[in-house]
């Protein structure tokens, strides 16, 4: 199933973000989850339902052509999907701390660093709620700091 091309989103007052053709991001992404219909729809699923658990204020845009993004003033990370890969990039990856050492890709960097997930592979949900709500902090923090 090919998925529809949006527009970039216009903000409503609600403070959501909607394609064009006014299809809400968070229906783009349940279809996106519903089209893959094997184990990256599925972890992408979980993904999604961690970052919720962890942050229940993120916003969900859809950007670039069809990517799922999760937002907290700002882009906290993407959930994009490949061939044999789920990926999860953080937008500001590189500034964050990673205990449980969760970050295998994008390396190399300055600002991004990002998690391939493969199938098969388990998710340390305690560690990765971890980081999505490092990255909603530095988010909030860096808004504060320019506010002040």
């Amino acid at each position: 199933m090919a998925m529809k091309k949006t527009a970039s989103p216009t903000k409503k007052k609600n403070g959501s973000k909607e394609g064009k053709g006014g299809e809400s991001p968070s229906r783009l992404i349940d279809a996106r989850i519903k089209a893959l219909g094997d184990w990256r729809g599925k972890m992408l699923a979980r993904i999604r339902n961690l970052i919720k658990e962890a942050d229940p204020e993120v916003l969900e845009t859809w950007k670039w052509r069809g990517v799922p993004v999760w937002e907290h003033n700002g882009i906290i990370c993407t959930g994009e999907t490949y061939k044999n890969v789920v990926k999860m990039t953080f937008a500001k990856g590189a500034s964050l701390d990673d205990p449980s050492s969760l970050f295998n890709s994008s390396l190399e960097g300055n600002t991004r660093r990002a998690i391939d997930i493969h199938e098969g592979e388990k998710i340390d949900e305690r560690a990765l709620k971890a980081l999505i709500r490092a990255a909603v902090t530095l988010n909030t923090s860096k808004k504060r700091a320019k506010n002040a």
